[in-house]
């Protein structure tokens, strides 16, 4: 087994769920992959392994043994590559390579996270361009959606990002913060331009060494580790800025409450009239997914809740349970009945097989 290189953002989109994520989201994604090399008869994993890693082929054949006996072979190249090899924890086969065979690796929870996030933002930014209320705010709040700033933040509070910011307005010359104070906020300029200046040690004049524009932020690293400010920032022109508390953003970090079920609990509910609710991405609904289920992803649910029953209560499911929490979070406020499938399908895989839908 060798590693090293890495593979560009092209045949990065070849691979599902990774084709649903959008530039800036798959960019962070290309800084996490590895790629690994298998020579003819080198194990990739073993069934019963959980390594927590998403692997996809790019590169020869490899054969996929389960417990049966059962034999699979997968090349690169064909429609079941763009897919995860076996792509479950524990691993349901063992996967050898049958020639030389390249592989990209993700952390499976990092790549989960990146994709849960990638599509509510996509909810929310839906719901700022068509909300007239945020007529004179998209640019800012759309921009700072694309930021890596918040990826800490669980993807259900990203509506709460923006219910926590509160505006305060300055006047040209005024001094915003002051290099070496003590940090406890991060700014976001919706209206006018701040300059950036930094004093150098031993200097007696801080020196003037950037611009930032409407749509631009600072002060992030006082939300992220509390240290003193490295640089001041006086308003170039009138303006208003955003501001968010430490407090706020402590407080953001916290997972949204959502009513989690377990699969039992879930097939009785289906039984008395509720609905699956699978949010997964066209590619993954169509690769495998439970009998009756309504796919509606998370990036457009706001454009197709409106399909969903008031009066019916509804099981959202996909991978993990990370895109059906905010997926439930989102449209529990929206005043639908929506419960979580605890641990997802991949948690629930041997339980849900008799339920899959045969087509």
């Amino acid at each position: 087994m060798a590693q090293g290189e890495s593979i560009d953002k092209s045949l990065l989109q070849t691979f599902v769920p990774v084709n649903a994520l959008t530039g800036d989201h798959l960019d962070r994604l290309l800084d996490q992959q590895r790629v690994v090399h298998f020579t003819p008869g080198q194990t990739l994993f073993t069934l019963g392994e959980s390594d927590a890693a998403t692997i996809y082929l790019l590169k020869g054949e490899v054969e996929l043994e389960l417990a049966s006996g059962e034999k699979q072979i997968v090349s690169a190249g064909g429609q079941e590559s763009w897919h995860p090899l076996d792509h479950v924890q524990p691993r349901r086969a063992t996967c050898r390579a049958v020639s030389d065979v390249s592989v990209v690796q993700f952390d499976s929870s990092g790549l989960d996270s990146i994709l849960a996030w990638d599509q509510s933002a996509g909810y929310v930014i839906l719901d700022i361009n068509s909300n007239a209320a945020y007529q004179d705010d998209r640019h800012w709040m759309i921009r700072l959606l694309k930021s890596k700033i918040f990826y800490k933040v669980p993807p259900g509070n990203i509506l709460e990002i923006f219910r926590r910011l509160k505006p305060s307005k300055y006047r040209a010359g005024d001094w915003v913060i002051t290099q070496g104070d003590d940090a406890d906020c991060f700014y976001i300029i919706k209206d006018g331009m701040c300059e950036v200046l930094i004093k150098a040690e031993g200097a007696t004049e801080p020196t003037p060494v950037a611009m930032l524009e409407q749509g631009q932020w600072f002060g992030e690293d006082a939300l992220l580790t509390g240290k003193p400010r490295n640089a001041s920032i006086v308003m170039a022109t009138d303006g208003v800025l955003m501001r968010l508390d430490r407090k706020d953003f402590d407080e953001l970090l916290r997972e949204p409450i959502v009513h989690t079920i377990d699969l039992e609990d879930a097939r009785q509910r289906i039984s008395e009239g509720a609905r699956w609710l699978d949010v997964r991405t066209p590619d993954e609904f169509d690769q495998s997914h439970l009998q009756s289920a309504m796919n509606m992803p998370l990036n457009v649910l706001r454009l197709k809740s409106r399909l969903l029953d008031p009066a019916k209560t509804y099981v959202t499911c996909c991978d993990t349970g990370r895109r059906s929490a905010s997926a439930a979070f989102l449209l529990n406020n929206a005043g639908l009945d929506v419960h979580v499938l605890e641990g997802g399908l991949n948690a629930n895989a041997e339980s849900v097989k008799a339920l899959l839908a045969t087509e």
